[in-house]
């Protein structure tokens, strides 16, 4: 098998829009949650909060043509790409466009704006609001096909449009792809925007935090007093390579990916469940060639809710038989849907890579009914340690767990 290694992350978060910059957000202990007014519009809708990104522009080179078919999730997709190629050092390479390079990228859904034109056309039987846009960025695979179009890759595209684990499962996915020999880089990632339909879905499973006159204390992944998850967006894109290709032209390698492992838990299509959670975990690290003592950190799905959380937790306990150390992202940024697979990878890098760990906020008292895990909180940590897990889990139990190394 061919070893895969990254050469480029870039993102669009509400903690900044690098690596970098997000890693260095972490550092304040604050979430980037607030109260939205607009929300207070909807009927019976019981959440107020979200976690948006507020100074996000689309990049003035971006011609109108080219817009015609992005809705801001695809725009933010692309930008996203754009920067990741760059600090690959392949934007302008030849391999981009000559079969060789993939794109492997999803979201839980296209822009849901597009999708009321098509609602309007029912009410208002009139096809006046309509462009030849509309489809195309209503559609689930919006992102990666505006991906493909605006650099013309011409390898493989797939499409993993598997709502919370889109992100982790187009990285899972282009790994595959670059080691059975399908591609020699891979563009990969996920994404979401935010929008008051998404908030409401889970609004009605009553799985949103109500804490809406204290923002910054929500939401507070395995704490006894959590009261759901907050809403946030985002992209995430990070280049895969295959370890000869990247290292013959002398790219910087980041990390290397060395496990994967995706299953469906075919039980319920809301709740998780904890056997088939761990044995996600265990595929991963049977990819990996490792036992679950080499590990030394697990960024946790960790969304804040009480059956989430719970199950999580006792399936990580399962496997590791230990208290691994162990935080949620999600505090920070809220849930960020389709793009927090990868954006939770790239920071899950990024703090491997500086060797410090970013504390759960919000987390004061540990709930009795999760696993007895080393829980990061109050203050980050230092770890040094070669290998961290990535685990993502979705409405429809599909599961996902990632492994890195910076040892290669």
């Amino acid at each position: 098998m061919r070893r895969v290694v990254v050469t480029g992350m870039s993102l669009v978060s509400s903690l900044g829009f690098s690596p970098e910059a997000a890693f260095e957000r972490l550092h304040k202990y604050e979430n980037t949650v607030r109260y939205m007014e607009e929300l207070e519009q909807y009927e019976r809708l019981n959440t107020k909060l979200a976690a948006p990104i507020e100074d996000f522009k689309t990049p003035e080179h971006y011609t109108r043509k080219v817009l015609r078919t992005m809705g801001r999730v695809s725009v933010m997709s692309v930008a996203c790409t754009e920067k990741a190629l760059e600090q690959a050092g392949l934007l302008d390479d030849p391999i981009i466009q000559n079969g060789r390079t993939g794109v492997s990228y999803g979201s839980s859904s296209g822009t849901m704006e597009a999708l009321i034109d098509f609602y309007s056309m029912q009410v208002e039987k009139s096809v006046k609001g309509l462009t030849s846009g509309s489809y195309v960025k209503m559609m689930a695979h919006t992102a990666p096909v505006n991906i493909s179009m605006y650099f013309k890759t011409t390898g493989r595209l797939i499409t993993t449009s598997t709502a919370c684990t889109s992100g982790s499962l187009g990285v899972g996915s282009a790994y595959e792809a670059i080691q059975n020999g399908y591609a020699d880089v891979m563009i990969a990632g996920g994404s979401d925007e935010l929008h008051p339909t998404q908030i409401a879905i889970f609004d009605t499973l009553y799985a949103t935090s109500q804490k809406n006159s204290h923002p910054e204390l929500t939401p507070s992944p395995f704490d006894a007093e959590r009261d759901g998850l907050v809403i946030g967006e985002g992209a995430g894109t990070i280049i895969l390579e295959e370890y000869e290709h990247a290292k013959k032209r002398g790219a910087n390698i980041i990390a290397e990916v060395i496990g994967f492992g995706t299953n469906t838990d075919g039980n319920h299509i809301t709740t998780p469940n904890r056997p088939t959670v761990a044995k996600v975990m265990e595929l991963s690290l049977k990819s990996a060639n490792l036992s679950p003592d080499k590990i030394g950190y697990v960024n946790a799905h960790g969304t804040g809710t009480i059956q989430g959380d719970m199950t999580e937790s006792n399936a990580t306990f399962d496997i590791f038989k230990r208290a691994v150390p162990i935080s949620s992202l999600k505090s920070y940024t809220g849930h960020t849907l389709g793009a927090c697979g990868a954006i939770e990878a790239i920071l899950t890098i990024e703090m491997m890579n500086k060797k410090w760990f970013a504390p759960t906020l919000n987390l004061n008292n540990v709930d009795e009914n999760c696993a007895p895990l080393d829980y990061i909180k109050h203050e980050g940590r230092e770890i040094n340690t070669n290998y961290v897990m990535s685990n993502n889990f979705a409405f429809g139990g599909i599961n996902t767990s990632l492994i890195f190394t910076n040892r290669f």
